[in-house]
C-alpha cells in the first residue's frame, strides 16, 4: 500500500491501494492464502466463478492467481489431490507459463526445458478443458517469448496484409472461445511490440485491425491508449510532460471512445471484470486531455485502486520505486479532477 504523504492520511489526503486483485475482492482475500501453501480457497473461488455468461472473470482471475502462485506449490498439491480437476489443469498451465516467463527474463539456463513443461501443461490443460480460452492465452504469452519468432506456429501470415506475421491460429483459437479476449489481444499487441522485428508501429496496425471488430462494451476499445503511450516512450522517452501528445485530435477521439463505448457501458453495471490497469489508462488519458469531469468518473470508479502505469512513465528519476512516482502523480492528476478516494473501491453513489 502506498501513501500520497509520509504518515497517517489527513483529510483529503489519498491512501492509493496497488493490488493485482484490483477491484475483486474475493480474490483479493484468496491471494492471502497462497503463500501459506492453502489451495482450497483459489479451488473454491474458481469454482464459483460464473462462465456461464463470458469468460472474463474467469480468464483475468487464472491470470492473477497463476502469477501468485508461481513462486509456491499449492498447484501441485491441488493436483496431488484432485488429479482429474480441469480448473486444476488450467491452473497448473497458467503457473509452468508464469515460471518459464520469469526464467526467461533472467536468463535462467534452464529456460528450454521450462519451456517444454509449460508446452505440455497447455496441451494437457486444452485437451482437459476443451472450452476454456485459457490453454490457448498461455500460449500466446509462452509466444511473446520467442522474439526471433524461430517456432514456425509463431510467424504464420496475418488474416490482413497489412498486418505483420504472428500466432495467428492460435488467437484464433482464442477467439473461437472468447470472441475479443482482452488478456490475448494485449499479447498479441506487446508481441508485435517487442519481438525482434516488431514496434509499436505494427502494434498500432494490430489494434486497429482489432477496433474494426470490437463491439460496444468490449475493452478492446482501450488497447489504443496503450499503443499511444508505448509509441510516447519510444520517440521521447520517460520523464516528459505528456499533456500535448495526449491533447491532439486522434488521442482525444481514442480516449472518448474508450469513455463512452467501453467504461460507460460496463462500469455503471459494475462489471466484475473490469481492469484497474484498463481504467488507469483510460483515467489518465482524460486528464492529459484537460477532460477532468470525465476523468473524475474513471478515478471514483477506481476507488482507491490503483495501477503504476502509465503514471510512472512521468517519472524523471527511473530508479525511483514505481508506486511512489506513480503516486505522486496520480494524487496531482485525482486533485485536479476533483476525485478523491472514499472507501472502497466499488463504494459510494452509482451514476
Amino acid at each position: 500500500m502506498a501513501l500520497s504523504s509520509r504518515g497517517t492520511p489527513g483529510r483529503g489526503e489519498v491512501r492509493l491501494r496497488f493490488d493485482p486483485a484490483g477491484l475483486d475482492a474475493d480474490l483479493r482475500m484468496v491471494l492471502l492464502d497462497l503463500p501459506a501453501g492453502r489451495w482450497l480457497s483459489m479451488r473454491d473461488l474458481l469454482a464459483r466463478t460464473d462462465r456461464s455468461l463470458g469468460w472474463g472473470q474467469w480468464v483475468a482471475r487464472t491470470q492473477v492467481l497463476g502469477a501468485a502462485a508461481a513462486g509456491t506449490d499449492v498447484v501441485r498439491a491441488w493436483r496431488a489431490e484432485e488429479p482429474d480437476s480441469a480448473d486444476a489443469s488450467v491452473m497448473h498451465a497458467r503457473v509452468a507459463v508464469e515460471r518459464t516467463a520469469r526464467a526467461h527474463r533472467m536468463g535462467h539456463p534452464d529456460v528450454l526445458g521450462l519451456w517444454e513443461e509449460a508446452i505440455e501443461a497447455c496441451r494437457v490443460a486444452a485437451y482437459t478443458a476443451p472450452a476454456d480460452p485459457v490453454p490457448w492465452v498461455c500460449l500466446l504469452a509462452l509466444a511473446q517469448l520467442d522474439e526471433r519468432q524461430e517456432v514456425p506456429e509463431h510467424r504464420l501470415p496475418s488474416p490482413d496484409p497489412l498486418l505483420a506475421t504472428g500466432p495467428w491460429d492460435v488467437l484464433g483459437q482464442v477467439e473461437r472461445r472468447d470472441p475479443g479476449n482482452r488478456e490475448a489481444y494485449h499479447r498479441m499487441m506487446a508481441l508485435m511490440a517487442s519481438r525482434a522485428d516488431g514496434s509499436w508501429g505494427q502494434a498500432h496496425q494490430f489494434v486497429r485491425w482489432a477496433l474494426d471488430r470490437a463491439p460496444r462494451g468490449s475493452a478492446l476499445l482501450v488497447l489504443p491508449l496503450y499503443v499511444r503511450v508505448g509509441l510516447w516512450r519510444d520517440q521521447h522517452g520517460p520523464g516528459r510532460e505528456l499533456d500535448m501528445y495526449w491533447a491532439g485530435d486522434y488521442a482525444v477521439q481514442d480516449a472518448e471512445r474508450a469513455l463512452h463505448d467501453w467504461f460507460d457501458v460496463v462500469e455503471p453495471a459494475g462489471h466484475p471484470s473490469l481492469s484497474v490497469l484498463d481504467l488507469s489508462h483510460l483515467a489518465h488519458a482524460l486528464w492529459a486531455a484537460h477532460r477532468f469531469d470525465a476523468a473524475a468518473r474513471v478515478f471514483t470508479a477506481m476507488g482507491p485502486s490503483a495501477a503504476t502505469r502509465p503514471w510512472v512513465y512521468r517519472a524523471d528519476d527511473p530508479r525511483r520505486p514505481a508506486e511512489d512516482a506513480a503516486t505522486e502523480w496520480i494524487v496531482r492528476a485525482r486533485a485536479q479532477c476533483g476525485a478523491p478516494v472514499h472507501g472502497d473501491p466499488r463504494g459510494g453513489p452509482r451514476r
